[in-house]
């Protein structure tokens, strides 16, 4: 049996800096992908932090308005106007908010751009 350790068929021809190439633009295809998958996430808890604070802000203006006897009261009302607290406030964070979704987001990049500094470290 003939020895075919570092022989290679003359059929096979390797091209290294295509090869190093092709590999690096999968490594960057591959970043890129995995930081827009970050980015989108950020965004979705920058969002979820504005609409749980406009929801907090907006209890106070529904503890104010008096319950219709006629149509309302009790803990089902009670639950309601909770959970139509919450939902007032993902929408009007949806729709662009108060801003502070932008502001979160920065402080949340810049928090990851932190660590990930630090493991690279």
């Amino acid at each position: 049996m003939e020895n075919l350790v570092g022989k290679a068929s003359p059929s096979a021809s390797f091209n290294m800096p295509s090869l190093l190439a092709s590999k690096e633009k999968l490594v960057g295809t591959v970043k890129a992908a995995n930081d827009a998958a970050k980015t989108a996430k950020t965004d979705k808890a920058a969002q979820d932090f504005e609409a749980v604070y406009i929801s907090e802000m907006l209890k106070p203006m529904f503890e104010t308005v008096e319950v219709d006897d006629m149509f309302g009261g009790g803990k089902g009302e009670e639950v309601f106007r909770g959970l139509l607290t919450q939902e007032m406030g993902k929408s009007i964070a949806k729709q662009g908010g108060f801003g502070l979704a932008a502001q979160v987001k920065a402080e949340l990049l810049k928090i990851q751009e932190q660590q990930s500094n630090t493991i690279q470290q």
